[in-house]
């Protein structure tokens, strides 16, 4: 037996050796991953089939959900302009702007519709699919709908918990535990160009591993875009493997609060060989010490680009949300970067309020790959007369646009925060322009029409009222 026992474990070593840990550590892979995944589409487009067919032998019909999770909507019109077409309806138009019951029906619709068709909510819920991925957290009715479906599910089920999850969770190990003793050691040399260069190193070989515990399959474009030293490299946010998937390709500083427990021993140990910016709590808010930090980091063109992101919060890889400003203020170049997930495969958002960390991370590593598409967009640099916010919402949209991402204007922080009043005294402030906006601006008008048609009069008046 313990014969038996020890030939598997040699046998499983050699395995992750000779097929993982040495190609990650030379960056080469020999395309079982991307066999795998055109393995898995075929088994999921059999399964679809199976399904639908079940469905019309039972007389019901599958739940296609929109590819997005965001009905599409018509281009939005003005506040003025809907609310004229609600006085036409209820026949209570005048001359005179002034307030009317029927102006009450459109901020009841307004508030249906944000209720029904919810923008921000929406963003901070698991990305709906068009067709299922034999996995329960998906939809948990599909797989009754077929014996064949049921025995494929089951048979998923033993390979996924039985073979991919030990084996992820074997190399997530070796990679973290390789990461925190070889950056310790890197650490102590005192050659400051051979501590770069052996860091860099031992790095990517870590993140290369880490990669391969999530079977994550990755497809980079435009790498002639990658971001340089001296630069900020902002990207969308969607769960906290991005950074892994990122410096898979390249070595970044990070940027974060410095923890306790396993988290602060890998920061603490990364920190000894490359520069890392972590904040201690009592910093994190304040904001021109992080500015101040982050302006000397990029000053020095030999230090690695800092990578962040801006949206300061997952979303569920749909839509990007507000950037704050902050890394926008700081007089250096941009370099931004698009982040796609096929959620196929498994559902990449961490939705922190429901799953925690280590709860997370065995989702990830139960499902059947990690499949995404980076594309590194060219270096945006602030225009003249462009403040921070303009900038910040320049390049998010330029990454909304790469990645096929909605781009959406509200805070990521509305998830735990109530509305800001500012957005309260918007829609009051729009509503008063047409109470009484619209008078002031035809008196305006008035005056100037006036003024164009008899200017000798105006300057005759003039010259009057300065005599007297």
């Amino acid at each position: 037996m313990s014969l038996c026992l020890g030939i598997s474990i040699t046998v499983w070593w050699t395995f992750l050796f000779v097929f993982i840990i040495i190609p990650a550590v030379f960056g080469v892979s020999f395309g079982m991953r991307r066999f795998y995944m055109r393995t898995l589409l075929k088994i999921f487009e059999w399964a679809m089939l199976r399904m639908e067919m079940g469905a019309k032998e039972k007389n019901q019909e599958l739940y296609k959900p929109y590819s997005n999770g965001i009905i599409a909507k018509e281009p939005p019109s003005s506040l003025q302009q809907e609310m004229q077409e609600l006085r036409g309806s209820a026949g209570c138009l005048r001359s005179e702007p002034e307030f009317e019951m029927a102006d009450i029906f459109y901020f009841c619709r307004r508030g249906v519709e944000s209720i029904v068709d919810d923008e921000v909510t929406k963003c901070f819920s698991a990305q709906e699919l068009e067709s299922w991925n034999l996995l329960t957290r998906s939809n948990y009715n599909f797989r009754h709908i077929s014996l064949r479906v049921t025995v494929l599910w089951g048979f998923g089920v033993l390979v996924r918990y039985g073979v991919l999850l030990p084996l992820r969770v074997t190399l997530a190990v070796t990679g973290i535990s390789l990461l925190l003793v070889l950056t310790t050691l890197v650490g102590f040399l005192p050659n400051r160009e051979l501590r770069s260069f052996l860091s860099e190193k031992v790095h990517l070989m870590c993140y290369r591993i880490c990669v391969r515990a999530l079977t994550a399959i990755i497809t980079y474009h435009n790498r002639e875009n990658k971001p340089q030293n001296g630069g900020i490299c902002v990207a969308n946010h969607t769960t906290p493997i991005d950074v892994i998937i990122l410096a898979n390709d390249g070595c970044y500083s990070l940027v974060g609060q410095a923890h306790g427990g396993l988290m602060g021993m890998i920061q603490r140990a990364m920190v000894k060989s490359s520069p890392h910016i972590w904040f201690e709590r009592s910093e994190v808010k304040d904001r021109h010490l992080v500015a101040k930090r982050l302006g000397d980091h990029v000053a020095d063109k030999t230090k690695q680009p800092i990578l962040i992101f801006p949206e300061g919060t997952c979303i569920n890889n749909t839509s990007v949300m507000m950037f704050k400003k902050g890394s926008f203020e700081i007089a250096c170049t941009v370099y931004p970067v698009a982040i796609k997930y096929d959620p196929r495969f498994g559902d990449a958002f961490w939705n922190s309020s429901k799953f925690g960390m280590v709860n997370y991370l065995l989702r990830m590593m139960s499902s059947w790959a990690i499949v995404c598409s980076v594309w590194y967009l060219p270096p945006m640099n602030r225009e003249e007369g462009e403040d921070a916010v303009q900038f910040a919402n320049r390049v998010k949209a330029a990454i909304a646009a790469q990645g096929g991402l909605v781009d959406l204007i509200w805070d990521g922080g509305l998830k735990r925060t109530k509305v800001k009043d500012a957005f309260k005294e918007e829609q009051q402030k729009l509503y008063s322009q047409v109470l009484v906006g619209e008078q002031d601006q035809e008196d305006q008008s008035g005056d100037r029409q006036l003024e164009e048609e008899n200017p000798e009069g105006d300057r005759n008046n003039q010259d009057s009222s300065k005599g007297q």
